[in-house]
């Protein structure tokens, strides 16, 4: 909220400033937890006079149009103008507004900034009509210029506006009188409050940094936890203490998000043991006693929640270790994924027969993939991710692992949720990546054949995250997975989803041959969707969205990693001189032959013969067209794309050659027609590789 409230503050107040005339040369605004600040350099002491010229009715109109005119205007009668125009003459009226002193205009923004700030939460106090995220006690505002200081003629709710604030509330309460920004972070600093939040959290980091190292520790780096942290406390002081032995055999993963949910404290490992021994709390005060008392205050607190989190992990492992989580798998039929999608526990049957249909094409063992996808989702009945929901699949491997389930399924349950973003790890693991790919495909489709995408800038169910993750496993894995395919992956997630009970074959069979049927359509859709986040995927590696246009359109771009290949292929063909320059040779070819093609009403594709050239030029593309296709066929089977572009924009010269010297449209029919029908074997060549006609330039 606070970073939020400070960026919310700069563009009201300083879009408010400009739109009443005034400018400005720099505006930064900061954030504690007792106080919202904005610094404005360079602003203008007055907005300017303005003359506007207001067109009104024609001077035939009633008078009440002119009336209404004049009241909009705020002029006399005397004071318009008639003027003859394209449609007739017509009354206008000079306004000019006088500018005003920036005070007036700061106030005047101020206030109305102050009563709509938009306050995710806000409350009232007292008697006033003022809502604010907590009871605003003082406020400050002050134009400084080189001669003097003065405060703003500002009242809100009771509150006048003036120079003065206060220091920490327990370490310098006492009211500071301050002439300037620069002053005021002065005082304040004096006054122990550091203003600036970054300024706070780089002061955290070193000191924490600082107790851990002295300790022969490191500290757990938490970029989020420290800019919480560093909005709690205006003085930042920097305590570590000692997490009791008795919880030293908690998993790491238990001991670090307790203390960082529970009590904001930051983790401290041991890099001889990997365990985590120690924690750093900061407090907003210095003390006499050196935080001595805080830290005890804060160790009892720690040690009622750790020994919450132990009794949850003792009792989890009971279940995993003398039941095998049998009844937490049991008990996920009783638990809702969604009410058009069924349970959990129905959710659970459909991953495992699609991970038994992925495993062979990911090369992993199909019962230990369906064996792990039954097994992946139990942790979610667990009294530890119950308590710590971000701890699941972690806790699923550290169960199954107890459990003695084997290595693969135990990392599959960790692992199956990854990647969670763009930059997260992605599964390498056979049986991993069957689980992940099933389970994010099940997602994908349940909610296409219930009608629930992403629209817009909402997407609830994090579907767009689910089908990067399917194209990051897919593309890091070298997978080759054709989506559309009769057993694919979607004709198998939609038979599921249309008939979980009837016959699972048939049900694949219909969807795959009937494309009137609505999973068919569905698969469509979704296929296409893919496509989309892809285009953005690749767009972030610099590839071109008509470099992807031109590879969809061929043939198998259901089938993700090939289609990524053509894409890259193209794009470093089209980065060279030689191949920019083929691809405005192959559009100069399609144009010419498009056009000869509509006036002829026949088709130029074949029957070129080199006994009918009489350019050297043109035989000389007989042979670069011979040597291309020589080279690009084995290339296309092989599916060297690289190989396959780089032969094509080898062509480039003979190309440029033949337009340069040779006239297409000879007057001589037959020599029109071969020469036709010999660039058509360019648009012939060129499309093996891509669709060239999609590529813009």
């Amino acid at each position: 909220m606070q970073a939020r409230a400070a960026a919310d503050l700069k563009a009201r107040v300083t879009d408010g400033l400009v739109e009443a005339g005034l400018t400005y040369a720099h505006a930064a605004a900061f954030a504690t937890p007792r106080r919202l600040t904005l610094a404005l350099e360079g602003l203008t002491g007055e907005s300017p006079t303005l003359r506007e010229e207001r067109r009104g009715p024609r001077t035939n109109a009633p008078d009440k149009a002119v009336e209404g005119f004049l009241r909009g205007a705020g002029v006399a009668r005397e004071d318009l103008i008639e003027r003859d125009e394209k449609k007739g003459r017509f009354f206008f009226a000079v306004v000019e507004t006088t500018g005003r002193p920036a005070d007036a205009i700061v106030a005047e923004v101020l206030e109305r900034v102050v009563r709509t700030f938009p306050w995710p939460k806000s409350m009232r106090w007292g008697d006033g009509t003022l809502r604010w995220v907590r009871p605003l006690h003082r406020i400050l505002c002050v134009l400084t210029d080189e001669a003097e200081h003065r405060v703003v003629p500002l009242e809100i709710d009771g509150i006048a506006a003036g120079d003065v604030t206060e220091g920490h509330r327990f370490m310098a309460p006492k009211p500071i009188s301050v002439s300037g920004f620069d002053d005021y972070v002065a005082k304040l600093k004096r006054a122990h409050v550091i203003l600036d939040p970054a300024e706070r959290a780089e002061i955290i980091r070193n000191d924490a940094a600082n107790l851990a190292f002295a300790s022969g520790m490191e500290m757990v780096e938490d970029e989020g936890l420290l800019a919480e942290v560093a909005g709690l406390v205006e003085w930042p002081v920097v305590l570590m203490g000692e997490i009791g032995s008795d919880f030293m055999d908690l998993p790491p993963e238990v001991l670090m998000t307790s203390m960082k949910e529970h009590q904001k404290f930051f983790s401290v490992r041991n890099p001889k043991t990997g365990r985590i021994e120690r924690f750093v709390t900061v407090a907003n005060r210095e003390t006499a006693d050196d935080g001595a008392t805080i830290l005890a205050g804060n160790g009892k607190v720690l040690t009622a929640r750790l020994s919450d989190a132990k009794f949850f992990w003792e009792n989890d492992l009971r279940v995993a270790v003398d039941a095998k989580m049998q009844p937490w798998i049991e008990s996920l039929s009783q638990v809702t994924f969604h009410n058009k999608l069924g349970s959990q526990a129905a959710r659970i049957d459909r991953i495992a027969a699609l991970a038994r249909e992925l495993a062979p094409r990911v090369g992993a063992d199909a019962d230990l993939s369906e064996q792990a996808a039954r097994t992946a989702k139990a942790d979610l009945s667990s009294e530890m991710v119950y308590e710590f929901p971000e701890l699941q699949g972690l806790m699923g491997r550290y169960y199954s692992e107890a459990a003695g389930l084997p290595t693969e399924v135990a990392a599959a349950c960790e692992e199956h949720y990854q990647p969670l973003g763009p930059s997260d790890a992605v599964p390498t693991a056979p049986v991993s990546v069957a689980v992940a790919l099933a389970d994010k495909i099940d997602t994908l489709t349940g909610f296409w054949a219930i009608d629930e995408k992403p629209t817009g800038s909402k997407d609830p169910f994090a579907l767009r995250r689910a089908a990067l993750g399917v194209i990051r496993l897919l593309l890091i894995n070298d997978l080759r997975l054709q989506l559309m395919e009769n057993d694919g992956p979607f004709s198998v997630g939609f038979a599921q989803q249309v008939d979980p009970e009837g016959s699972f074959e048939k049900a694949v069979a219909d969807i795959s041959s009937n494309e009137a049927s609505p999973a068919w359509a569905a698969s469509r859709h979704l296929l296409d969707f893919f496509h989309d986040r892809l285009k953005v995927h690749l767009q972030g590696e610099g590839v071109r969205h008509d470099v992807i246009d031109a590879c969809l359109a061929m043939p198998g771009a259901d089938d993700l990693t090939l289609l990524v290949k053509r894409a890259r292929a193209l794009q470093g063909v089209r980065e060279t001189e030689d191949g920019e320059n083929l691809i405005q040779g192959f559009k100069r070819a399609n144009n010419i032959l498009t056009q000869a093609e509509e006036n002829d009403g026949v088709e130029y594709s074949f029957g070129a013969d080199r006994k009918f050239a009489e350019a050297p030029e043109e035989t000389a593309l007989f042979d670069a067209l011979d040597a291309a296709e020589k080279r690009i066929l084995p290339a296309m089977e092989a599916e060297d794309f690289a190989e396959a572009m780089a032969a094509m924009a080898a062509m480039r010269p003979a190309v440029d050659a033949f337009f340069e010297a040779v006239q297409v449209n000879a007057e001589n029919p037959i020599l029109r027609r071969n020469r036709l029908n010999l660039i058509s074997r360019i648009r012939q060549v060129c499309l093996q590789v891509a669709d060239l006609t999609r590529l813009e330039g």
